[in-house]
């Protein structure tokens, strides 16, 4: 190959499109890895694997991860860069060696803020008003290398993880196709990470979207967005049944005079509400249960007169 080369570590649409964008600044692939799709999931991503094989590209989803066979493979193709673009494994140090010219990685947080695993999850859980992508070289710690570039984004009120990651991705190829240049010339900036105590992040499990109604307002609102659906989602009791709650609104409604002081489940104006720890209220604008899709009308009518608690 002539021009730079580089190995490309890549799964979902950050991976997809920062793969493009290489390929359209001119850097030759000689091997994609990625994951295999875990059976479990929704898939509601682009595929690295199909685009690979679109664009004619060698590509393997070891079940390891990267072992020791997937490291020797690497070290031989001598690659000027290996990038690693939403891969589901940290890269050890023996692949981080083998890129002649850097090792880097494209993070979907303003870094040194959210380092770890579902950054743009915790980012919209702590009501952050942005997030963004950040490309950095890769170290053994992860997430702690030189910045080379990031761009943040916004995070509206409503917006939920799937409508914030899709603006960290147009971010991700946007940082990517600018630093492209510089980084083929040796001229792209390294910026040092001052980390930050507190800033680095786990994963984040289906029983961590439980709500308590106790809480105020806008940290249940923050939870729900978080992880909305295709994300396991946010559930709570509601009476004996439990509830998928999909998408909430804040509200300046007041809660109902005649109400419990506890929260409780309430109706007005057709619309169903909840009264929040706080004296906060939300709308409830979708929510399932073992029956289906909770229809909202037909309960606030219901409610308008004595609202339900919720304990």
């Amino acid at each position: 190959m002539s021009g730079p080369t580089a190995v490309v570590f890549a799964y979902h649409d950050v991976g997809v499109r920062c793969l493009k964008a290489l390929l359209s600044g001119g850097v030759g692939i000689p091997l994609v890895v990625t994951v295999a799709d875990d059976p479990g999931e929704t898939r509601w991503f682009a595929s690295v694997a199909a685009t690979a094989a679109d664009y004619g590209l060698p590509v393997v989803a070891p079940a390891d991860g990267a072992g020791a066979q997937l490291e020797q493979r690497v070290a031989a193709l001598r690659p000027d860069f290996i990038f690693s673009f939403y891969y589901r494994s940290l890269l050890r140090e023996p692949l981080l060696r083998a890129a002649r010219r850097g090792a880097l990685n494209m993070h979907g947080s303003l870094l040194p803020k959210y380092r770890g695993r579902a950054s743009v999850n915790w980012a919209i859980l702590s009501g952050e008003p942005e997030s963004g992508a950040t490309l950095h070289y890769m170290v053994a710690q992860a997430d702690a290398g030189d910045i080379v570039d990031q761009m943040s984004v916004p995070i509206l009120e409503d917006d939920d993880a799937r409508a914030v990651f899709a603006k960290v991705t147009v971010a991700a190829e946007t940082v990517l196709a600018r630093s492209l240049p510089g980084l083929i010339a040796g001229t792209a900036p390294r910026r040092a990470q001052q980390l930050e105590p507190g800033q680095y992040f786990g994963r984040r499990r289906p029983e961590d979207g439980r709500i308590d109604w106790s809480w105020s307002a806008r940290r249940i609102h923050d939870l729900v967005r978080a992880v909305a659906p295709p994300y396991p989602g946010a559930f709570a009791q509601v009476g004996a049944e439990r509830w998928e709650i999909h998408r909430t609104r804040l509200s300046e409604r007041p809660a109902p005079a005649a109400g419990p002081s506890a929260p409780c489940l309430f109706g007005a104006g057709g619309e169903l509400y909840v009264a929040c720890g706080g004296g906060g209220v939300l709308r409830l604008l979708e929510a399932t249960n073992s029956r289906g899709r909770v229809n909202s009308a037909r309960l606030a009518g219901a409610l308008e007169q004595q609202p339900a608690p919720l304990g």
